[in-house]
């Protein structure tokens, strides 16, 4: 079980002084009415308030509180002030309602709450939040403006370490307003606006390797030039997400609708990312070189950031019954999705001749109709098709140059059609059967001719799956439920596609034509996909309550060479316990085990067993220990870990083979986290308490991705990037509620 813990807040908002005030005059104008006013009130009216104020505090450092700060804001500092509040008020007489709440306020998760409205009639909201979310790596740099558009890479003479700290982080702050109005009892009307601005920045990078099929004038690494570099650059965030819906509902005695209006709009005043790039960076040993030529000219070239852009979607949505028996349902939606930022306002140069922006334009049309039926008493059927069009109207321009070759963009339109047919069935006694099958059929549009076609040997125009269903389940009488569910499906499609020189793709009938060594997209692959779910419920008294599941999958690839991903399978069992010891005290417990792995193969490369394994744990107490005294608390445990057993393919050549000796491969990446919660609550009245809450976290990360051994990251320039891999944290809150109504 978890308890809730209190977030700190540092400083109470000037709003927060004003409802305090406000709430203080409410409670003194109800003492000082009259008993029979004060009567008549409490038949119609009612408030519930209630302040919380106090502080904490949290151990260690910033590194320490790596993960365990990373989102609620405890991360820099070590003393935290406490305070929320909420509000709420309604008549009966007349269905009004009100209500104002703060959580976190002062601290950078602060939240606050409005809702006004009468039932049956109208409604009003508005919301404001702020979200920061720290990266848990610190970077040491000597980056010159790290997290600009323009930052300076400068090579750190000192070596790796020598640098500066930085803290990626990212900032969101939204607000939202809410609106309804009912007219009659058939007729509701319902708007919402979101908006969210987000700023900072996160882990970013660039890297190239020369020569390259699109840097072939990029000189390689030598004895005296490095010709390949990997940098570090904070993407610089500073966008703005803006939502939009309306709807109009309808509900009659037999017919119901829904109509309404959806808009996204992304705004980002970051068009690109261009950095300064020195003259010598480290080879892949280490050592400083100056840079090959031409690698300054590509790692100096601006990055595309996302850019701007906006989709809007009309949808209607209804459905009919028919007779009691038999009801109907239908779903029409059209959409639309533009993005058309001109190239040169982001500062980005060398588009097409005549091409200012994009011009991105992807038309959606969605078409559903289900319907469901009981022909006799026990049997219940259900069929539904599914048809959506997706066009693809970007203009084909001419994108990609190197010397002679050049190709173009592609069009990604396609067709997906969706069918499902099931039947259920009730036995005598309380078993329900289900039978049922589902068919997808994708179809994409032709290869552009002019595009090209990298890093797979082969594509797909067509991919069919059928997949079939059977479930048993038992409904909850006395003591137990549950249910079993097996599915199986068969992905397969139309002829491979093999790219050929100077763009576009010839389709292949005999697919045993291709090399030994072709790689094939397993998304578009033939697939055998098998699936198992059992589940149990036993409450065998009314104290104890018990859950029992498990379920595996396993999908197999068929594929005309046997490289790229082979078949992957995932298992996971859980339970999960509740026992009441008495009217005052409550215990559970819940574990859960999973694993999933995948087994892939690249030509003249390595043959990759990965094994992730999840294991996790809790248990929790709540209770009384006496009228004034409610204790709680709870452990939790989780373990992930990542294993890449690694064997060669007889391809590879004897370097490879020789390096997997010396290293023994991949090492694994592993994460456990142990957390031990505590909260007490003593009443010193009938509205008033004491809360006392405190924490205990331990984490262990080893990610050789980041950091091995004790040893970060190091990209070309002796930057780093590392974490502190055993953080433990101590916090604790005293808070202090007052409540009244």
């Amino acid at each position: 079980m978890k308890t809730p813990v209190r977030r700190p807040a540092l400083r109470p908002t000037l709003v927060a002084f004003a409802v305090l005030a406000a709430f203080g005059q409410a409670h003194g104008q109800s003492a000082e009415s009259k008993p029979a006013e004060a009567a008549a009130e409490q038949t119609t009216r009612s408030l519930q308030a209630s302040v919380t104020v106090g502080g904490a505090w949290a151990s260690g450092d910033s590194a320490d509180r790596a993960f365990f700060g990373q989102y609620n804001g405890l991360r820099d500092q070590s003393a935290y002030g406490l305070l929320d509040f909420d509000y709420r008020r309604s008549d009966s007489a007349d269905g009004s309602s009100s209500g104002l709440a703060g959580t976190n306020l002062g601290l950078q998760t602060r939240e606050l709450l409005l809702y006004w409205g009468r039932q049956g009639d109208w409604r009003f909201s508005a919301d404001y939040g702020e979200l920061v979310r720290r990266e848990p790596y610190t970077v040491n740099t000597g980056l010159a403006g790290a997290g600009s558009t323009t930052p300076q890479v400068s090579y750190l003479t000192g070596g790796a370490g020598s640098g500066s700290d930085f803290e990626p982080q990212t900032k969101r702050r939204g607000v939202g307003l809410g609106f309804a109005k009912w007219f009659g009892s058939g007729l509701q009307f319902s708007a919402n606006l979101k908006s969210e601005n987000k700023e900072g920045s996160r882990i970013f990078g660039i890297g190239m390797n020369c020569p390259s099929t699109v840097a072939v004038s990029c000189g390689p690494t030598t004895t005296a030039n490095t010709g390949s570099a990997v940098l570090l650059l904070p993407e610089p965030i500073d966008s703005n997400h803006s939502q939009a819906e309306l709807r109009l509902n309808y509900a009659g005695e037999r017919l119901r609708l829904s109509g309404g209006y959806y808009g996204s709009f992304y705004s980002n005043s970051n068009g690109t990312l261009t950095p300064g790039i020195p003259g010598s960076l480290n080879n892949p040993l280490g050592s400083p070189l100056p840079l090959s030529n031409g690698l300054a000219a590509i790692l100096a070239n601006p990055v595309a950031l996302p850019p701007d852009n906006h989709a809007q979607t009309l949808d209607l949505t209804g459905n009919y019954t028919f007779a009691p028996s038999t009801r109907g349902n239908f779903k029409l939606a059209y959409s639309q999705a533009r993005q058309d930022q001109d190239f040169a306002g982001t500062g980005l140069a060398g588009a097409p001749a005549g091409v200012t922006n994009l011009d991105g334009e992807v038309n959606t049309t969605l078409a559903q109709v289900g319907l469901v039926s009981r022909p006799i008493a026990r049997l219940t059927l259900l069929a539904e098709g599914r048809y959506e069009d997706r066009n693809d109207k970007t203009p084909i321009a001419l994108y990609n140059t190197e010397g002679a070759a050049t190709w173009t963009n592609r069009d990604y339109s396609l067709q997906r059609t969706r069918g499902k047919l099931q039947a259920t069935y009730q036995f005598a006694g309380a078993y329900l059967g289900t039978v049922g099958v589902d068919y997808e059929s994708i179809e994409r549009a032709d290869f552009t001719p002019t595009s090209a076609a990298l890093g797979v040997s082969a594509l797909r125009q067509d991919t069919d799956e059928t997949t079939w269903r059977i479930q048993l389940r038992r409904r909850l009488t006395e003591s137990f439920s549950g249910e079993i569910r097996f599915s199986s499906s068969d992905r397969d499609g139309s002829n491979w596609l093999r790219p050929t020189a100077g763009g576009g793709v010839t389709e292949v009938a005999d697919a045993s034509t291709f090399p030994s060594t072709a790689i094939f997209s397993p998304t578009l692959a033939d697939r055998r996909r098998d699936q198992l779910k059992v589940q149990a419920n036993w409450q065998p008294t009314d104290a104890l309550m018990l859950v029992v599941s498990a379920a595996g999958g396993k999908d197999d690839y068929s594929m005309p060479s046997d490289y790229a991903l082979r078949d992957s399978k995932v298992r996971l069992f859980t339970v999960d316990a509740t026992y009441a010891l008495s009217d005052a005290w409550n215990v559970n417990g819940f574990a859960s085990h999973g694993t999933q792995q995948l087994n892939q193969a690249r030509p003249a490369g390595a043959i990759l067993a990965f094994d992730n394994t999840n294991t996790t744990f809790g248990v929790g107490a709540t209770g009384r220990l006496s009228e004034a005294i409610e204790v709680g608390g709870s452990l939790a445990y989780v373990s992930d870990n990542n294993e890449y057993a690694q064997t060669l393919d007889p391809l590879a050549n004897p370097s490879s083979g020789a390096l997997l000796a010396a290293t023994g491969g991949l090492p694994d990446i592993k994460f456990q986290q142990t957390e031990l919660r505590l909260y007490g609550r003593y009443a010193l009245a009938s509205n008033q308490a004491l809360r006392l809450d405190a924490i205990y976290q331990q984490t262990k990360y080893d990610d050789w991705a980041y950091e091995y051994g004790g040893v970060p990251f190091t990209y070309g320039d002796n930057t780093t990037v590392g974490l502190d891999q055993n953080q433990s944290v101590v916090y604790i809150g005293v808070s202090y509620i007052y409540s009244w109504r």
